[in-house]
């Protein structure tokens, strides 16, 4: 089966701290809505029961599943909710005992006894969750879901009858693998992101293209902003100290701006010292995802939890090797990044629970690594190349968050991951591809089987690692 997947797909902007565990549930409950409504069933709802299965259940807490879930079945939407509006919302449903299904119909709902955990997994995906509302005659409907990774949602009879028509991709150019990608750039002689435009181009306007990369970028650069203005402690119970608001301040010093893109631009004047060069690309890194940890409006890139490496890696390229680079370099950058992040969905896996954190921040620094090469002269073997060597670099890397927050050590990954990135692309531009040992579909493939070789407490259950090395009551 061939699979259309777009840059919007791959880039999506939603409310941390995690897109499979929060925004993949907030995309589920709004789901339901849609199918109770569409079989004429909302109004007619007296209850609605959540059960969470497997990862869900183990690090929901932790990763505000049960928050997502609320604001889902209220009817807000993630990309527009003012995350100010959120705590409020929330404590309107616990002390009132009742939810505004929908914003439309009041409901009895107690967010203790109507979300359950299950730590038990269900055999589809490990992260599973069940909607169930019920109704005055006594009769329920049922609907269970899958949140794979990157805010995706499935549902599982509808994958397989998906496999069983072997639908096509209406793309121009229709990829699944780096190889069919490469041959394209070849053939057509066109560059990877061009290549992506066209296919982009078969299913909106070159307008609406335009638009929605730079509303992407928009919301990057505020989240940035917003991280590297805001000090204090994150919530969730480790008392995580944010660190951007004073790696900041030490970086820029007195400086006057009043807008993210002012600030931006203050920044591309600061004179940068070769020694500052890393703690720049660190600081927009924990910026970032210390905004995802406060559940802050973020673009899952490919997953919220690995927020902060390409935003991180587009500023460097911004602020210190390009400082003419403006809305084109930035267009071509997150369009050859969606790309590469597809491939590794189709191929692997971008869900943790899936995969453990190779297949988040690898993935991320794989595709942060592909746009670098790309926007700074790469050529198409070359650009796959640096996404094979940031990958390659990752292979194994677990997801053991400690407390289930999405806090230790994800933020400080997104670090590790952004400097991994640009030291892939730097190697790739250095090296003639004809003597590229290992194509990026090898450590594709290899990234599968480590996945399913990796055991199932290093996959987002914090069950092992430094979950369970570290106590949350000594942090």
């Amino acid at each position: 089966m061939e699979e259309c997947i777009s840059v919007f797909d791959m880039l999506k902007i939603g409310v941390g701290p995690s897109s499979s565990h929060t925004l993949g549930p907030w995309r589920a409950a709004e789901r339901f809505l849609g199918e109770l409504r569409n079989q004429d069933l909302l109004h007619q709802t007296t209850s609605v029961k959540v059960d969470l299965y497997g990862s869900l259940s183990l690090t929901g807490k932790g990763h505000a599943t049960d928050l997502a879930v609320m604001l889902g079945l209220s009817g807000q939407d993630p990309e527009t909710i003012p995350v100010k509006d959120i705590a409020g919302i929330i404590k309107e449903i616990e002390e009132q005992n009742q939810i505004n299904l929908g914003n439309e119909h009041k409901i009895p709902f107690s967010f203790l006894m109507d979300i359950v955990f299950n730590k038990n997994f269900l055999p589809f995906h490990a992260n599973g969750l069940t909607f169930t509302a019920s109704f005055d005659n006594n009769e329920v409907y049922e609907q269970t879901y899958y949140s794979i990774g990157g805010g995706f949602v499935v549902v599982e009879d509808r994958v397989n009858a998906k496999k069983k028509l072997e639908i096509k991709c209406a793309f121009p150019f229709p990829i699944q693998n780096a190889e069919e990608l490469l041959q394209y750039t070849i053939s057509e002689n066109k560059t990877i992101s061009e290549i992506v435009y066209e296919n982009e181009k078969s299913m909106r306007s070159e307008e609406d293209i335009h638009r929605e990369l730079m509303r992407i970028w928009s919301t990057m650069l505020e989240c940035m902003y917003i991280g590297c203005h805001s000090e204090g402690i994150l919530p969730g119970g480790l008392n995580v100290r944010r660190r951007a608001f004073d790696m900041h301040q030490n970086l820029i010093g007195l400086a006057n701006y009043n807008s993210p893109q002012e600030w931006l631009e203050c920044i591309r004047k600061t004179e940068v010292k070769f020694r500052q060069i890393l703690k720049w690309v660190s600081c927009f890194a924990l910026a970032v995802n210390e905004v995802n940890a406060a559940l802050g409006r973020v673009v899952t890139a490919p997953t919220n939890g690995s927020a902060g490496v390409i935003p991180a890696v587009l500023m460097y390229y911004l602020v210190i090797e390009n400082h003419q680079a403006g809305e084109k370099e930035i267009k071509q950058f997150l369009m050859v990044a969606g790309e590469i992040g597809s491939i590794f969905k189709k191929g692997s896996t971008i869900s943790a629970a899936m995969g453990g954190c190779q297949a988040e921040i690898g993935v991320s620094s794989a595709m942060a690594a592909a746009a670098l090469c790309e926007v700074m002269g790469g050529t198409p073997d070359q650009v796959l190349m640096a996404a094979e060597i940031a990958m390659e670099h990752h292979l194994g890397l677990t997801c053991d968050p400690i407390g289930g927050l999405v806090q230790i050590p994800c933020i400080e990954r997104n670090t590790m991951g952004a400097i991994k990135a640009i030291n892939a692309a730097e190697l790739a531009m250095e090296t003639d591809a004809k003597n590229a040992k290992v194509p990026l579909d090898k450590v594709v493939d290899t990234m599968w089987q480590t996945a399913k070789d990796m055991n199932s407490k290093y996959k987002e259950t914090s069950e092992g690692g430094l979950a369970v090395a570290v106590n949350m009551a000594d942090c």
